[in-house]
């Protein structure tokens, strides 16, 4: 009899497992991972990839972190931190397990994460999986900018878990704020991001402070048992970030980045403003419609904490395009709960197993074809970097000094070892030195003999595209060594000129 009973009890586990697995909320979530993967699979379009490769290559063959310039000759031996070094790990472990494909894979998989914990949080705050996938949606359009293999995608992370646990402490559902200091200890080992997570916890702890209602907002006021809580936690996760392996300054490097870095905010192209005339700018607009319609139209009153937040959101988000996915992210729950007034909830009696099966699969079947290969990987990465250089670029003496340009000087390193490049996309040691400035004198071509006569440069590996290649393809003191599809190698044919007084 109670092996009967056993047997029964499995087969309703069983079956009550896969109404789970065959329901249209799985299906949902499997298309969503699904689009993306389609996005994101291409490529590794993120720069900065080759060195945090080699940061994590020189941690575990010298046991020690970075504390000085060691991959150029403009500023080598100079003082530096390697404020992502935690977030390099896994890439390089990846990488060296699978190669190309390791560290694609890997930053797929973070993708996912971020999504599948933002298809949780709108579902959470909305209660309705259909208007949870089209919040979703919307962020990925915005959030693709960032797609890559990058660091910040683990900040983005960390975030989604910061707002899991924040919404269940204001639901009453959970108290996980032990968890935030720990949250916020691996985050600055990690991402610079973290300073953007302590925005939100701000905002969070802020809006509880007062109580009231202001047409279609409202607010209530923490209990006190609530305000000490949020406070040691908040104590607690202030004193979390100096447990880090370069104290104070990795804490400092947000805001040495925000009010020092100037060059960098001004010229890198993420950094820059959104255009609406552009695909993400139209993206970003449609973005915006929907919360302006959504809140004329819905029957949702804001709390006072969503409104700071997706405030912020988009306002970082404008401001710099980097941060279009920090808006979507933000703003999605609200989305979500928008569309939950004109959308039907999920009703599980209307399920089609057989259909939903066979979504789920094609899907599948979708991403094991789709899958990046290593020889796809390598194409792409030939189609953006110098690959075609190498060989000259290896005949050349570690002593030559090479301007190369800005994107790929970690990719040279990487692949060259005993190459040390002009600049790379770390910047900001380029930009303190005074490097930066000069080499975005020379992109202007503002008076670029007596630039590459200060450095007493050698050669230059550029784009065929760029002015300076054209400027010095028609300087009888220069000439051509090798011409490829993407990149020119130029030597000097006279010896370097005296700088003029």
């Amino acid at each position: 009899m109670l092996a009967y009973e056993s047997a029964v009890l499995r087969q309703d586990s069983q079956r009550s497992f896969l109404r789970v697995v065959l329901s249209f909320p799985a299906v949902l979530a499997v298309l969503l991972a699904a689009s993306v993967f389609a996005i994101a699979r291409s490529g590794l379009s993120d720069p900065d990839i080759w060195w945090h490769l080699r940061n994590a290559q020189f941690l575990f063959a010298q046991h020690r972190l970075a504390s000085a310039d060691m991959y150029s000759w403009t500023v080598y031996g100079h003082p530096w931190i390697d404020h992502e070094w935690l977030a390099e790990i896994p890439y390089y472990l990846a990488w060296r397990a699978f190669g190309l494909v390791g560290s694609k894979a890997l930053s797929l998989l973070i993708l996912e994460l971020i999504f599948g914990g933002l298809l949780y949080l709108c579902w959470r705050s909305a209660r309705n999986i259909k208007a949870a996938t089209i919040a979703c949606y919307l962020a990925i359009l915005l959030g693709s900018v960032s797609f890559g293999p990058r660091t910040l995608s683990f900040g983005y992370v960390y975030l989604l878990a910061l707002l899991v646990i924040l919404d269940e402490f204001r639901s009453g559902a959970k108290n996980r704020l032990w968890l935030v200091p720990l949250l916020f200890c691996l985050w600055i080992n990690t991402h610079g991001s973290w300073a953007i997570g302590m925005v939100v916890f701000v905002i969070f702890l802020g809006s509880g402070l007062i109580e009231g209602r202001w047409g279609s907002v409202e607010a209530a006021r923490w209990t006190s048992s609530q305000l000490r809580q949020l406070g040691a936690a908040m104590a607690a996760s202030i004193a979390a970030l100096f447990l880090n392996p370069y104290g104070y300054r990795l804490v400092f490097y947000p805001f040495d980045m925000a009010f020092r870095q100037k060059l960098n905010i001004a010229h890198v192209a993420e950094w820059s403003s959104v255009d609406f005339h552009d695909t993400r700018g139209r993206i970003a607009l449609v973005f915006l419609l929907a919360l302006l319609l959504g809140t004329l139209l819905s029957s949702h009153r804001w709390q006072l904490y969503e409104l700071g937040v997706v405030l912020f959101g988009i306002y970082a988000g404008l401001t710099y395009v980097r941060f279009l996915f920090l808006a979507g992210i933000l703003a999605a729950p609200l989305i979500a709960n928008f569309f939950k007034d004109f959308i039907p909830k999920y009703n599980a009696e209307s399920d089609r197993p057989t259909l939903n099966a066979a979504m789920i699969a094609a899907a599948l079947v979708f991403v094991l074809w789709a899958f990046p290969k290593g020889q796809n990987l390598l194409q792409s990465v030939d189609r953006e970097y110098p690959a075609e250089a190498l060989p000259q670029v290896a005949s050349l003496a570690p002593s030559d000094r090479v301007l190369n340009y800005y994107l790929w000087g970690g990719y040279l390193g990487w692949t060259q070892p005993t190459f040390r490049d002009f600049i790379d996309s770390r910047v900001d040691i380029f930009e303190y030195s005074g490097v930066l400035q000069d080499y975005l004198d020379l992109l202007d071509l503002q008076n670029p003999e007596a630039v590459l006569d200060k450095y007493k440069v050698r050669y230059v590996l550029f784009p065929p595209n760029e002015p300076l290649s054209y400027v010095l393809e028609h300087d009888p003191a220069w000439k051509v060594i090798f011409r490829g599809k993407i990149s020119i190698l130029f030597g000097r044919a006279q010896p370097t000129r005296a700088p003029a007084r």
